[in-house]
């Protein structure tokens, strides 16, 4: 059934009324600014050729109302159109609001929340370190989830969900418009018909995850989704992290296609303030082919926490070979 409009407004108007006493001990945020820039310079297709100056905030705020229950939420500020020559058509939506409860070893949640599965978005260094594994990536469910801590060390995360179709899924400055069954899509059914789940273990240096999920079909889709992911890195004594993530899929996006995603991440950091990385990534979809990619990256930490960075990268899908360039610089904000 759906999560009932009360609820979530409810919920909203708890965040908000914390952000107006931010000096409280029991509320915390934090965010980030993303000025950028990026651009396909060069392409066996000229038409693949654009230039995209970017400007992107994310922002995260909590109050823990009991040592236990905290209301959390989260805004999202980014173009909501296709890349053009400049910054326009700019949304503010909210990427996550609900509550979370903690009672022993478990972590409940209800609301509108990203459930886990994968983590290069996170785990992956440089500008393209996630080029494609955000194409596979859960956000914006109403639902809930479950976070169980095992006493292995690990932690089993589960999720009933569906794809937001309440008020929460439209954008205020550049209306994106509100979302509906009737769009389709997996995992868009407005049914709690929707499942995840994902292990998280870390020894020592070496942390590892896999995970599942099932995504029913939507409006006009032809098959119900069902993917498989497993990562894995390890932090070396010299300063070098490797990440490695593969995932596969079975209807993929309620479509026909089977699709597989493997994404192999090194960063090397060098003192307190630089990393250079390298990153190879391979995606296969029936409907579109294969897509291979090189990129290179180097990010810079700023004494003030502003971080810069940039990196030059080549993808060849179809037989088509596109140089990418990226540019940017992070604010982190908070208090």
């Amino acid at each position: 059934m759906k999560l009932t409009t009360a609820l979530v407004s409810g919920a909203l108007l708890g965040c908000a009324q914390s952000a107006l006493a931010q000096e409280a001990p029991r509320f915390t945020w934090e965010g980030e600014i993303e000025i950028g820039y990026q651009s396909i310079y060069d392409s066996d297709v000229t038409a693949n050729e654009v230039d995209d100056p970017y400007l992107f905030g994310e922002f995260a705020a909590e109050y823990a109302l009991t040592d236990r229950m905290t209301l959390f939420g989260g805004l999202t500020l980014e173009e909501q159109n296709s890349p053009d020559s400049g910054i326009e058509d700019l949304g503010l939506y909210v990427h996550e609001l609900g509550v979370r409860f903690n009672a022993g070893p478990a972590t409940y949640l209800v609301g509108k929340f990203g459930p886990a599965f994968g983590a290069t978005w996170d785990e992956a260094a440089g500008f393209f370190g996630g080029i494609i594994a955000e194409d596979y990536e859960l956000t914006e469910m109403l639902g809930g989830a479950v976070d169980y801590e095992l006493s292995s060390g690990g932690v089993i995360s589960f999720a009933l969900f569906y794809a937001d179709d309440s008020f929460l899924s439209d954008s205020v400055f550049y209306n994106r418009g509100r979302n509906s069954t009737s769009a389709g899509g997996a995992g868009n059914t407005g049914k709690l018909n929707n499942a995840s789940i994902q292990w998280t273990q870390e020894f020592g240096r070496t942390r590892i995850l896999a995970g599942a999920r099932y995504l029913s079909a939507g409006t006009g889709d032809v098959k119900d989704e069902t993917g498989l992911v497993f990562g894995v890195g390890h932090s070396f004594d010299n300063g070098l992290d490797f990440w490695g993530e593969v995932a596969v899929f079975d209807g993929f996006g309620g479509t026909a296609d089977d699709a597989n995603y493997t994404t192999l991440n090194l960063a090397y950091t060098i003192g307190d303030a630089t990393t250079l990385s390298g990153t190879y990534v391979r995606r296969d979809i029936d409907s579109t082919g294969t897509l291979d990619g090189f990129t290179v990256g180097l990010e810079y930490e700023l004494d003030n926490g502003i971080t810069l960075g940039g990196a030059l990268g080549t993808t060849k899908e179809a037989g088509v070979r596109d140089n990418l360039i990226g540019l940017n610089m992070v604010i982190p904000v908070g208090g």
